[in-house]
C-alpha cells in the first residue's frame, strides 16, 4: 500500500514536470517570434527601439531648429543612400522632399555597404548646418554620382544633421 502511494506520488510529480516544460517551451518559442519579429542589428552603442520619434516628428524638431541648434533625440525611418565606398555615412528620409545625413560619433562604426532600403532607429545628436560647396561633393562622389552631377553643386546648403552614437538595423 505503501508503495503504491509513493509510485501515484511520483506520477504525479512527472506529469507536472513535463506540463510545466511543455507549457514553458510553448511561452518561450511565442517571445522568440515577437522578437525575431523585431530584430536589429546593433551599430555604435547599444540603444533600445523604445520611445523613438516618427521620421515626420523628426521633421517636425528639425524644422523648429535654427542653425547651430543641437538636441539628443532618437528616431526611426529608412535609408535611403549609404556611403558606396565605406558605409561611414547615410541618408535619411524625413518625408518626400527632406533628408537627414547621418554620420557616425568619432567615426567609430559603419554602415553595410547592402544596408539601403532597410528600417533603422538612430539615436544621437540632431542639428542644422550649412555645407561647404566641397564637402557636398565629397558625398556626390562616395555616392558615385557622375562628374557632370558633381559640378552642378555650386552653392553651399542649409542641412538637417545627425551624429549618430548607436543605430539598430532592421534584419529583415
Amino acid at each position: 500500500m505503501q508503495s503504491i502511494k509513493v509510485i501515484v506520488k511520483f506520477c504525479a510529480i512527472v506529469a507536472l514536470v513535463f506540463t510545466a516544460c511543455k507549457d514553458g517551451k510553448k511561452d518561450h518559442k511565442t517571445l522568440e517570434n515577437t522578437t525575431e519579429e523585431m530584430a536589429y542589428a546593433t551599430f555604435g552603442d547599444k540603444i533600445s527601439e523604445k520611445d523613438a520619434f516618427t521620421k515626420d516628428q523628426m521633421l517636425a524638431k528639425f524644422e523648429n531648429m535654427n542653425v547651430g541648434d543641437t538636441i539628443d533625440v532618437k528616431f526611426t525611418s529608412e535609408i535611403k543612400e549609404v556611403c558606396s565606398k565605406k558605409g561611414c555615412w547615410m541618408k535619411l528620409p524625413l518625408n518626400e522632399e527632406t533628408e537627414t545625413m547621418v554620420r557616425f560619433k568619432d567615426y567609430g562604426f559603419f554602415m553595410p555597404l547592402d544596408s539601403q532600403g532597410k528600417q533603422v532607429i538612430v539615436e544621437g545628436k540632431a542639428f542644422v548646418k550649412i555645407t561647404p560647396v566641397e564637402e557636398l561633393q565629397h558625398y556626390a562622389q562616395d555616392a558615385g554620382k557622375s562628374k557632370e552631377e558633381i559640378a552642378k553643386i555650386t552653392k553651399p546648403k542649409k542641412e538637417f544633421a545627425f551624429e549618430a552614437k548607436g543605430v539598430l538595423l532592421g534584419k529583415k
